[in-house]
């Protein structure tokens, strides 16, 4: 799919859900979508964000971040910089920024893995949100050379069992599985 035109309007209108919670999920984002001029917006109670679980195919391992914020494990990813609109652009460079990896690629392809609305808690910097989150799958073949882009979000290469055990959130336990089947 082209630059122009991979939205996440056209994202969502490929996408098919696996089951009814991911169905009501996908339709509230295209309701978003339609009802905003910039659904990226952080100041939305409900706005974008693209994430992805970073693998490398050949150990069939997966990258977790540590998510100080959240106090936990999760996928690398985040907002959408003014003037981004392609969810696989903003992943691509969420997934550099955070990692350090320049030979990040989709995988198997640029499509979507799972779409998920997650309820971020208040912090003193904002109120309590939420993302409406795009993820994908993004491949490395240098894994040795993640590092994390600061020292309070270390990085951690583990099997997809290892990372299931880790992991306290179940939205990221079921991309973790949809993730193990693509292996």
């Amino acid at each position: 799919m082209g630059n122009a035109e991979r939205t996440a309007a056209t994202l969502l209108d490929a996408y098919r859900p696996a089951d009814d919670t991911e169905a009501a999920d996908v339709a509230r984002l295209v309701e978003l979508i339609k009802a905003e001029d910039d659904p990226w917006s952080r100041a939305l109670p409900l706005h974008l964000t693209s994430s992805a679980l970073v693998v490398h195919p050949q150990t069939q391992r997966v990258l977790l971040r540590w998510h100080q914020k959240m106090g936990s494990w999760l996928q690398i990813g985040g907002h959408g910089d003014p003037g981004e609109s392609d969810p696989f652009d903003v992943v691509l460079r969420e997934g550099r920024e955070e990692t350090n990896l320049a030979d990040l690629r989709p995988w198997p392809v640029a499509e979507l893995t799972h779409v998920v609305v997650v309820p971020v808690p208040e912090s003193p910097k904002e109120p309590a949100h939420d993302h409406a989150d795009l993820r994908f799958v993004l491949a490395t073949d240098t894994p040795d050379e993640a590092r994390p882009e600061k020292p309070t979000a270390p990085l951690r290469w583990l099997t997809v069992p290892e990372a299931l055990d880790l992991v306290a959130e179940d939205n990221l336990r079921d991309t973790l599985s949809r993730v193990a089947r693509l292996f």
